[in-house]
């Protein structure tokens, strides 16, 4: 068999393998009480109105695809991801960037060392604006759940000085730095143009997939509904996620060889490869132009991935 082809399919397995690992770790949560809260404030059947439609067909009819947006496959959900980064950009724009950067580290860096590892060239530089997405996302919602605690002891004293729900969202949005500040100030001034505050909040807790601001939300639905001290409330959701960060940090801490480990035992083989490939590029070659190797190079690569999720699932507890 062409080893070119070889090369093909094997870059073309790497790509289902990262595929697959993406929408494993990507967008995962607490899927079951998600939909438990959504259905205690009437949320999970919720269907749009008869204005939400007419406004989504305008701005269907006002938005202009791209090329790249069209070729953007849709079960991703860019669009989301993008906002909970708070990324200026389109799905189209990233698809493009990782088209050029896998094109220009395929031609380039691939036919100057060799055309057999084009393919994986391709791969891995066209990953890499999706890898700087989910990386911007996790930290703009890491952030959001660090700063979480103190929004909700802000609105608890802010409502036990006589102010209401809706000045205590405006005092976070003032007060407090980003990306908090900049959602709850969307759902100050979506309040401000007569949307109900639960609807806000509920919108708020769709862009933001945080289990704890989805306790905040279905608190505050809850108490309008039936009444009670929310200042209270909020100062008891407060505390439960600091003792949660406080339990983080210490799982965190406990586990941290672990993921070391596992950081060291899925970069040295690949760090092994590319020094072999620049030291000795004839002893490296058999991997992919000998019929051992090729075998030998595809298990590697199906144990390198396999090894790498059980790694991590070993190390990443829930708390």
């Amino acid at each position: 068999m062409n080893p070119m082809v070889i090369s093909l399919l094997v870059g073309a397995l790497v790509v289902g393998a990262v595929l697959a690992l993406m929408a494993a770790f990507v967008g995962r949560g607490d899927d079951r009480a998600n939909n438990r809260l959504d259905q205690l404030v009437g949320r999970g059947n919720r269907k749009d109105s008869s204005a939400d439609m007419l406004l989504k067909q305008a701005l269907d009819q006002v938005d202009r695809k791209t090329f790249f947006d069209k070729l953007t496959p849709q079960f991703f959900n860019m669009t989301k991801m993008l906002e909970q980064a708070d990324a200026n950009y389109k799905p189209g724009a990233i698809l493009g960037s990782a088209l050029a950067v896998g094109g220009f580290s395929a031609v380039v860096l691939g036919f100057m060392v060799s055309p057999y590892i084009a393919p994986v060239l391709f791969i891995m530089g066209f990953s890499l604006p999706f890898l700087w997405l989910i990386w911007k996302r996790k930290s703009r919602l890491n952030a959001f759940a660090g700063q979480l605690p103190d929004a909700m002891e802000l609105i608890a004293r802010a409502l036990r000085a006589g102010h209401s729900l809706a000045s205590g969202l405006h005092v976070v949005a003032e007060e407090m730095q980003k990306p908090i500040s900049k959602e709850f100030a969307r759902v100050y001034e979506e309040q401000n143009l007569g949307i109900p505050i639960e609807e806000a909040l509920m919108n708020m807790a769709d862009r933001v997939p945080n289990l704890d601001l989805k306790f905040f939300v279905t608190s505050v639905s809850i108490q309008r509904q039936t009444g009670g001290d929310l200042a209270e409330i909020l100062d008891r959701i407060g505390y439960v996620i600091r003792e949660r960060f406080k339990i983080l940090g210490q799982v965190k801490a406990l586990s941290a060889e672990g993921r070391l480990s596992g950081v060291v035992l899925i970069s040295l083989p690949i760090g092994l490869f590319f020094l072999m490939l620049f030291m000795k590029p004839e002893y490296i070659k058999l991997l992919w132009t000998d019929e051992i190797g090729i075998k030998m190079s595809i298990g590697a690569l199906v144990a390198l991935l396999v090894g790498s999720y059980v790694i991590k699932k070993i190390v990443d507890i829930k708390v």
